[in-house]
């Protein structure tokens, strides 16, 4: 059940990062949905279902968004396996640690992503790439963490995520 809450949780994300948040762009730049649930779900749950829902999400976003298929579910897979690490370690009460820690792994998420792009040969220069995409998508994720995670937390301990293993 919970996973299928997560699958359709991370569906509304997509249609409202495709429709809405084209109204919200800061400097060109919208927060990555998607991600940021993947971040939050393996945070609160762990490496194996962080990086196993940040590959079923990523497949979600590629078949949406279009572009190199995979890329997104590697990316993502990536992002909730390290988020996954700081599940027994990190203090999970805390929006700021939530917000550090979703900042980190966007970062590194997109360093992947621009990798994976020199891969297939799509170049762009690392400065610019990381000037006006990747570091603010880092900071627009965390401060889109500041204001959810406290519902998210909620879901999580007692709500529609609430539950056993996948």
């Amino acid at each position: 059940m919970r996973s299928l809450t997560f699958l359709l949780l991370v569906l509304a994300a997509l249609v409202v990062q495709s429709t809405a948040l084209n109204f919200m762009l800061i400097y060109g730049i919208k927060p990555d949905l998607v991600l940021v649930l993947v971040i939050l779900n393996g945070f609160l749950r762990g490496t194996r279902e962080g990086a196993f829902l940040g590959f079923a999400g990523g497949i979600l976003q590629d078949l949406v968004g279009g572009g190199y298929f995979g890329m997104h579910a590697l990316t993502n897979m990536a992002a909730g396996y390290l988020a996954g690490l700081g599940e027994g370690r990190l203090y999970r009460d805390n929006r700021v640690i939530a917000a550090g820690l979703t900042w980190i792994c966007t970062l590194l998420a997109q360093l992947i992503f621009y990798l994976l792009l020199v891969l297939v040969r799509v170049h762009v220069p690392l400065f610019i790439a990381l000037v006006h995409i990747i570091v603010p998508v880092s900071f627009y994720n965390a401060l889109v963490v500041l204001v959810i995670y406290g519902f998210y937390y909620r879901s999580h301990r007692r709500g529609l995520l609430s539950g056993g293993e996948f």
